[in-house]
């Protein structure tokens, strides 16, 4: 397994990781997910620890708590191997307060987390969201404060735009607090809105990016083919989907050229697919689900060899979508006081 740092942090971290929010199936959302139990997750994280992998990522929002529940009873005795990974934001309850990036709430989620996990640490701490309500400083003073007690050791954010990432980079800079060194976003090769505006953040901040849903709620699994029915098992198909609709010549072109290299490489469409990801910059591990040991099997096969660079190129070219504006404008006439564009 392949180990890269975690943005500007001392922190190395495996390339491929395993989501647990597939743990649970607490309601009918995350039931489309998945709904592993304790003994499944015992022998899934015994089939990633073989492999190298050793961070688990949940959040208290899956199933409403169970998915942590269930990744700290399956880590017993295992706590010091791993690094866990999990988020606080959005609501827990219809209490008006059990919500959001405030110091109120991100106290109670700590400690809540700390339990359901059933440890004394979490590793890296996620906003989940941006918390457009709570004055930026209060956040991250709050979450300095769970650094300095040892409660949390890194802190990270989730699908924030460029100006809410640069904004909380700046106020820990000015108050020398601890920084956001990684951020969890959405990435594949049918969601590439990531590069117009973040990725050349995180290459300018050194923000390391953890990618979820690299297989776009599988729909790069392998399931789908062109003028085929939507598989019933599918993910999307059971409500569990996230994301805007893909334009369907966009999405079977993709398709098309993933199915044309998984036969030139002996590897199946998903391995093809997270394998393209992890070539982008800023990345520094796919978190990867798997609703069986089965698909973690296929998912963990997606390291220790390379796409060519012709390969990549045709999944470029299969996979690129006209950027809106100032994007477009930027690309079209600042080329030459500007970096090229990536992707």
């Amino acid at each position: 397994m392949e180990y890269r740092q975690l943005g500007a942090s001392g922190l190395r971290v495996p390339v491929l990781s395993f989501g647990t929010g597939t743990f649970g199936g607490g309601n009918p959302f995350f039931k489309a997910w998945g709904s592993t139990q304790v003994d499944e997750a015992r022998r899934m994280i015994g089939l990633c620890l073989d492999a190298g992998v050793n961070l688990f990522d949940t959040s208290n929002v899956y199933s409403n708590g169970m998915s942590e529940e269930i990744l700290g009873k399956a880590l017993e005795g295992k706590r010091d191997q791993v690094i866990i990974s999990t988020k606080a934001t959005f609501p827990m309850s219809a209490d008006t307060n059990d919500m959001g990036s405030s110091r109120y709430h991100l106290t109670k989620a700590c400690e809540d987390s700390l339990r359901r996990l059933n440890t004394d640490h979490i590793d890296i701490y996620h906003m989940h969201g941006f918390d457009a309500l709570t004055p930026v400083d209060e956040t991250l003073r709050t979450l300095d404060g769970l650094v300095q007690s040892g409660k949390v050791r890194y802190i990270a954010c989730s699908n924030f735009s460029g100006w809410h990432l640069m904004k909380s980079l700046a106020v820990s800079e000015k108050y020398g607090w601890a920084r956001y060194v990684g951020h969890q976003a959405y990435y594949s090769l049918v969601s590439r809105e990531f590069e117009w505006e973040l990725m050349p953040l995180g290459i300018d901040q050194n923000v390391g990016t953890l990618v979820w849903s690299p297989l776009s709620a599988g729909r790069l699994s392998g399931k789908y083919r062109r003028d085929q029915p939507m598989p019933e098992d599918a993910r999307i198909a059971q409500g569990g989907g996230e994301g805007p609709p893909i334009p369907d010549d966009l999405f079977y072109g993709i398709i098309d050229t993933l199915n044309e290299i998984a036969a030139e490489t002996g590897k199946t469409v998903p391995q093809v697919a997270l394998n393209w990801v992890l070539q982008r910059p800023t990345v520094s591990t796919l978190v990867i689900g798997a609703r069986t040991e089965e698909q973690l099997k296929q998912n963990l096969g997606a390291v220790g060899w390379q796409l060519t660079k012709e390969q990549v190129a045709r999944l470029d070219a299969a996979s690129h979508r006209d950027p809106i504006y100032p994007y477009w404008h930027q690309r079209s006439v600042s080329s030459q006081i500007n970096p090229p564009p990536v992707g």
